[in-house]
């Protein structure tokens, strides 16, 4: 024992710069701790190592105190001291107020059909991420020696060129597959939000091939976090890792920078840093001056805990009665306003509320401008149940809805899917009242049938159209027919000075229609949407005299 002491003695100063050298760094290396007295990792790192050192002269000295010995237990106390009181000022008993405002200020909506633009019908989105998921492992198999080299990273939902698409960057699938494509991998997935047919696999972006070298599926240097840790990002918190790319279609990382604002917790974002995935140069940008292609600045998990906390400490900590309680329901989503810009959509419940919530709030990805819509209804969830009762003889699972503004009307849009996992029809909800359900073999039919059941419902306020995009016609019939679609009978009729539109309508719209034949005299006003079939919304058959429209009917009775 005294010959392993005395050795122990005489390679202590080797010990100790072993320790400076080489284990400090690696641990630094491997685990990037944020090297800033606002965050853990630099005072957790002082502790452990000042322990060690103490450890050590312990056994050497064998009763003994030395300077090194005190300094070392001194560094390592005052580190223990310094994380338990930043960690203790983190607590939300005594510091419920920063918690409640780390959201900032929360605007009252005036009005949700004024502030949200109606969405086209062509704009909404039925493909999510795990269909994206299965449609991109498909076309990558359809390449088998790529295939095997590479697997599908996690799809993000990105406007690209005013479209939505889920893009998703090709990673290593391993050590040795990193090691011999050092290059990067050959490309990326883009599958569209709104048509599940349109998927690509992009290997080049105007004649150049993609080489997504640095990712998180790389190794050492090409491991990304670490990248940006190399490239002076060692005082920075990151988080939230992801794949976008520009109107060009050149991949890019988008990586969120952060600080702590309460203790080691209340994580607010500052920045971002844009990495280009191909060469690894990297650029800093503030949330105003961070490029437009850029859609999400603001952490889906940061969101969603600042909301939390802005309903949970509405009346401070001590608060057990739940009096004026808010949070969040299950789940948050991405949405897009015709503004271009991009929000983070949730409803708001009462705590304790299963199925009801009190409104909505959406938050710009970008400012993190949080604007609450008090409007009672249906939780996601609830929604879900519902479309999913509306075909249960069918066995359908609903993906998670997302919000749109359906001609003034707040509507959860969803996508019903089977037992594989493949789209067989779209279904619409109202969010202020769940049992008005529409749903149809695509997004057309499901929004006939969804106003149809809207308006049908006895509400005082029946869907409206936007007057921007309404246009009349008159003409004579040429055709006429009768279809029907999900329990109800709709008419298609050409006329003869529009023969490059497919009308279509039902007898809500006038008594007249079921009763119109070719060549007779009409007018129709009705909705310019893209595509071949646009939807009427008034109807008047010149050849019939004595038929009364609907609304007059309900007058009369």
């Amino acid at each position: 024992m005294s010959d392993a002491l005395t050795i122990l003695r005489k390679t202590k100063l080797f010990v100790y710069i072993f320790l400076i050298v080489v284990v400090a760094p690696a641990y630094v290396y491997f685990n990037l701790p944020v090297i800033s007295p606002w965050f853990m990792g630099l005072p957790l790192e002082i502790f452990f190592i000042s322990l060690m050192i103490t450890a050590l002269e312990i056994q050497v000295l064998k009763g003994q105190k030395s300077g090194l010995f005190f300094t070392a237990l001194g560094t390592a106390v005052i580190a223990l001291l310094y994380i338990v009181i930043m960690s203790l000022a983190g607590l939300p008993m005594f510091r419920a107020d920063k918690y409640h405002k780390l959201l900032g200020e929360v605007k009252e909506g005036k009005s949700f059909a004024q502030d949200v633009a109606p969405v086209a019908p062509d704009k909404i989105r039925i493909v999510d991420k795990d269909v994206a998921h299965r449609l991109g492992d498909k076309v990558l198999g359809e390449e088998p020696a790529l295939g095997s080299q590479v697997y599908i990273g996690e799809f993000q939902i990105q406007k690209v060129r005013d479209q939505l698409y889920w893009v998703a960057p090709l990673e290593h699938s391993g050590f040795f597959k990193w090691m011999s494509n050092k290059k990067g991998t050959h490309g990326y997935i883009m599958v569209s939000s709104t048509n599940e047919r349109d998927v690509k696999l992009v290997r080049e972006v105007k004649g150049k091939p993609v080489q997504i070298k640095y990712q998180m599926g790389g190794w050492f240097g090409d491991y990304l976090p670490r990248h940006l840790y190399l490239k002076g990002f060692i005082t920075e918190g990151m988080d939230d890792y992801t794949f976008e790319i520009d109107d060009e279609g050149h991949p890019y990382w988008v990586v969120t920078l952060f600080k702590h604002e309460v203790g080691f917790s209340g994580n607010n974002a500052v920045g971002i840093a844009v990495v280009d995935a191909s060469s690894g140069e990297v650029k800093k940008y503030t949330a105003k001056t961070a490029p437009e292609w850029v859609d999400r600045i603001q952490p889906k998990n940061f969101i969603e805990n600042q909301i939390n906390s802005w309903g949970e400490y509405v009346h401070g900590y001590w608060n057990f009665s739940n009096r004026d309680k808010l949070q969040a329901t299950e789940g948050i989503s991405l949405v897009y306003g015709n503004d271009n810009r991009s929000y983070w959509y949730t409803g708001i419940t009462s705590v304790g509320s299963d199925e009801s919530t009190i409104g909505f709030m959406l938050v710009d990805t970008r400012t993190k401008e949080a604007t609450l819509y008090r409007q009672p209804g249906a939780t996601e969830n609830a929604a879900m149940q519902s479309a999913m009762g509306k075909v249960q003889e069918k066995g359908y699972q609903s993906s998670f809805p997302i919000m749109y503004n359906i001609n003034g009307i707040a509507t959860y849009v969803m996508s019903l899917k089977d037992q594989a996992g493949l789209i067989k029809m779209v279904a619409m909800v109202s969010v202020q009242d769940y049992s008005i359900v529409g749903v149809g073999d695509n997004l057309k039919d499901a929004l006939r049938s969804y106003k149809d059941a809207y308006n049908n419902s006895g509400n005082k306020n029946p869907i409206v159209h936007d007057a921007k995009h309404a246009h009349k016609a008159a003409g004579k019939v040429l055709r006429i027919s009768e279809d029907v679609s999900g329990g109800n009978s709709y008419y298609y009729m050409i006329i003869d000075n529009q023969e490059d539109k497919i009308f279509i309508g039902n007898s809500n719209i006038s008594r007249k229609l079921p009763l119109t034949s070719v060549g007779d005299s009409i007018s129709i006003n009705f909705e310019e949407i893209q595509g071949e079939e646009v939807e009427m919304l008034e109807f008047e058959n010149y050849n019939i005299k004595t038929a009364v429209k609907p609304k007059e009917e309900k007058k009369n009775n």
